[in-house]
């Protein structure tokens, strides 16, 4: 069974709602997602505009106003984040919850948005070591991936290759420190002021597999130059090893993508989507209670705000939204319908459907009338502007067909 929320608690739920990514239908969140990246890239342009002196000088007040205004909203975003937490893991307990929120890559992000620019209040000494965590905010735009798709591509690259791209730095490493080695020990005599130790040469290795080439630190030797130009050679294809990993598996995840919406367009599911009111027999009943016939599903419930992946115990109720999943059948045979417009003047409108003047091979099977199906029982009577869903193997003049 559904845990039944308590008043405060269904207000803490809407708040986790709320502050994290919201859904187009939500405009509320969707509002709450924009003013946090508002209030990330205005605290970002203050640092930068910090840097300017003529502008810190004469914007002073203004600058240091939108710092604190941004810094406290980071501060109000972290504490409800963590205390709304245990609805954003709800498979845990609360306090774990909290805790792997707090402990998380994002969770440490946020505490230090804010946290370095209250400390220097309590411990002035530090002001100065404390600034420069502040540098830390811009890890925040990380989150501005959770709002665009295109972005989490990148994500989902590095992860899912990130076992060759440590292999790859791995290797760039060890060839790095195995070059500086052999070319501290070509060159040391002959430049013992440059190549002073084993140091020396990891920064000429770096500079030289990297393909950076600083010009400070070079070899002067005949073997050293030799040596340097094979390293040179081979930094070439150690930086193109990590390059073509990555674009390969941008390559593998576009691929698979666009395999997707391939096959998506191949196999048909047809999805039927229906409110539920209070004198509805499938109201106060569970999913398997709805004795849907084979191939019919329930794939989701629209309950006010939230969207619910039906279980076994889910209990429906008046006012949600199903929304019905069906397979299509794979045949060739078709039935075909007819749809007649019942205009003002038409010689049907005012009858009853017993006394039309239509054939046995003609049955009416709905009637759509303001915009509600009605069944067609032999008393209903026609009125101009019904729409009449029939089957028939006879023309009928200005009818229109729907093949099922």
């Amino acid at each position: 069974m559904e845990e039944k929320l308590g008043f405060w608690e269904e207000k803490r739920k809407r708040i986790s709602e709320i502050i994290e990514v919201g859904s187009s239908g939500d405009w509320i969140s969707r509002a709450y997602d924009i003013l946090s990246t508002m209030m990330l890239f205005v605290n970002l342009a203050v640092m930068v505009l910090f840097t300017y002196q003529p502008v810190e000088e004469r914007f002073h007040g203004v600058l240091m106003a939108c710092e604190s205004v941004t810094v406290a909203f980071f501060a109000f975003d972290y504490f409800l984040r963590v205390w709304t937490a245990r609805f954003v893991r709800p498979n845990v307990s609360e306090i774990r919850a909290i805790w792997k929120y707090i402990f998380s890559f994002t969770g440490l992000v946020d505490l230090l948005c804010f946290l370095p620019y209250y400390l220097p209040f309590f411990i002035p000494s530090g002001a100065a070591f404390f600034r420069i965590f502040r540098v830390i905010r811009i890890f925040r735009l990380f989150q501005i991936n959770a709002y665009y798709d295109s972005l989490n591509v990148i994500a989902q690259v590095l992860d899912s290759k990130k076992q060759q791209l440590v292999s790859s730095v791995f290797i760039i490493l060890v060839l790095m420190l195995a070059s500086s080695l052999c070319m501290y020990s070509l060159e040391h005599e002959a430049q013992p002021d440059i190549f002073v130790n084993a140091f020396s040469g990891i920064w000429w290795s770096v500079s030289t597999l990297l393909t950076v080439g600083y010009g400070d630190i070079y070899p002067i030797t005949t073997t050293g130059r030799i040596f340097g130009i094979i390293i040179s050679f081979l930094g070439v294809g150690m930086v193109a090893i990590p390059t073509g990993i990555i674009s390969a598996g941008f390559v593998e995840q576009y691929s698979r993508i666009k395999r997707m919406s391939e096959y998506a367009s191949e196999d048909d599911i047809l999805f039927l989507k229906l409110r539920l009111e209070k004198e509805d027999a499938w109201c106060g009943k569970d999913i398997p209670s709805l004795k849907l016939p084979a191939g019919l599903s329930v794939a989701l419930i629209r309950r006010g705000r939230e969207n619910i992946v039906p279980s076994s115990d889910t209990i429906t109720a008046a006012g949600d939204m199903l929304v019905l999943s069906s397979q299509a059948l794979q045949d060739d045979k078709h039935i075909e319908l007819k749809e007649i417009s019942l205009m003002r003047h038409h010689p049907w409108n005012g009858l009853q459907i017993r006394e039309l003047d239509i054939s046995r091979q003609t049955i009416i099977l709905m009637v759509k009338r303001d915009n509600k199906n009605i069944s067609p029982v032999p008393e209903l009577v026609l009125q101009a502007g019904d729409k009449l869903i029939m089957i028939s193997q006879e023309r009928i003049f200005d009818s229109h067909q729907i093949r099922i």
